[in-house]
């Protein structure tokens, strides 16, 4: 079945953060041109049919009281992680709702970690992230990505390692794939990373809700899979939400196989008294990891086209911006620094010449990366050339 990612729909005025707010209070769209949201991280898509169909099902039914979480969304959750990510050995023992993947860190970092302390992560470095240390009392320790001769984010070791032995850290965000870069990790990348963790004795919290969303020629390797260590050292968040734009329906599921791990975070998220399934947003799962798997290959090719047409596009127009196009997610993450130099123009100018021709984008200096620009490409392709069209006569000019 061919699914549909050409219609543009209108959402302004439907419930839609990204349709209906413009993130930059002192800039305004220009008469003449429509918005284009392409900054917070959710799709401008149709939502997968099978998951209309859950939904449908189950409103059939006219009664929505309390419930237990049904074995089908076990089932589902078990049979998509070994067909997707080849897991084996999941049981519905290890599988625990959360009130969203930042609801879940906020429950880990109260489980494992005190107010005051620090926690380790990689700059760039996902908004979310930051927010829910801050809002929990805890310090962001920056580990930089740096990048290669070939332009890929690449996670330096040895700089891991001193930052958690110089300030005593116990406790690691780890991001797989890589918001807001893109990368996807390699197995030998994770194990190296795994074992620095082990050498410094941390819980590991792996963020892999972009998992599904892998490009062509490469592969999304669990964290938890990579060793016996890992295994038992890390809480895995997962959720529909960004491969089927679901994130309104809120509800994501965390992995954990140490029994340990598992009690102390589920006792955290037990005690806050609403970390509790929405019944449609069980079917909504349910219809996802079912029976929508085509409809999550196909929107991948989409995707990618996407962000090879954008990339190109930005080498050729846009002489000073870099980028790595991204090997899974739907973000591009342009570092600016160059062109801003050269004309004379600061990132937040720049930021608003785009918003002024209609390009809602997002400011990358909040994810701590200076003169950058995070950028949402799950749209229409007819929306992403006139978007790039616009930037081109209106921003970088």
């Amino acid at each position: 079945m061919n699914y549909d990612f050409t219609t543009v729909l209108d959402r302004a005025g439907h419930d839609c953060l990204a349709a209906d707010r413009i993130p930059f209070p002192d800039a305004a769209v220009d008469p003449g041109f429509d918005p284009i949201p392409m900054w917070i991280a959710d799709m401008s898509f149709p939502t997968a049919p099978p998951i209309l169909e859950a939904i449908r099902a189950r409103m059939e039914q006219p009664h929505f009281g309390y419930f237990t979480q049904p074995k089908s969304c076990y089932d589902a959750i078990i049979d998509w992680q070994r067909t997707r990510n080849g897991v084996e050995g999941l049981e519905p023992k290890h599988i625990g709702y959360e009130n969203g993947v930042l609801g879940g860190l906020s429950s880990a970092l109260q489980a494992f970690t005190a107010p005051g302390e620090k926690v380790l992560l990689h700059s760039p470095t996902y908004v979310g992230f930051t927010h829910t240390l801050e809002d929990t009392g805890r310090t962001a320790v920056h580990s930089p990505l740096v990048r290669d001769g070939d332009g890929i984010w690449r996670m330096d070791y040895e700089d891991m390692d001193r930052r958690l032995r110089e300030h005593g850290i116990h406790f690691a965000i780890f991001c797989s794939p890589h918001n807001p870069c893109g990368r996807v990790w390699e197995r030998r990348e994770i194990e190296r990373a795994m074992e620095v963790y082990a050498a410094n004795d941390c819980v590991v919290i792996s963020d892999e809700i972009w998992s599904d969303i892998i490009m062509p020629g490469h592969r999304h390797i669990p964290t938890q899979s990579v060793s016996a260590d890992a295994r038992a050292r890390t809480v895995a968040l997962y959720a529909p939400s960004k491969t089927f734009s679901l994130a309104g329906l809120v509800g994501s599921y965390d992995i954990v196989y140490s029994d340990y791990l598992r009690a102390r975070l589920h006792r955290m998220a037990a005690v806050t008294h609403y970390n509790e399934p929405n019944i449609l947003s069980v079917h909504a799962l349910i219809g996802a990891y079912r029976d929508s798997g085509d409809w999550a290959d196909q929107m991948v090719r989409v995707i990618d086209e996407n962000l090879g047409y954008a990339c190109d596009y930005i080498k050729t127009h846009f002489p000073g911006v870099s980028v790595m196009r991204p090997q899974g997610t739907y973000m591009l993450f342009l570092d600016c620094g160059g062109w801003c130099r050269t004309h004379g123009v600061t990132i937040r100018e720049l930021l608003a010449r785009g918003v002024r021709c209609g390009v809602i984008w997002q400011n990358g200096e909040d994810f701590f990366l200076p003169d950058s620009i995070r950028m949402n490409l799950a749209l229409p392709k007819a929306r992403l050339v006139e978007a790039m069209d616009r930037l081109r006569k209106y921003a970088f000019c």
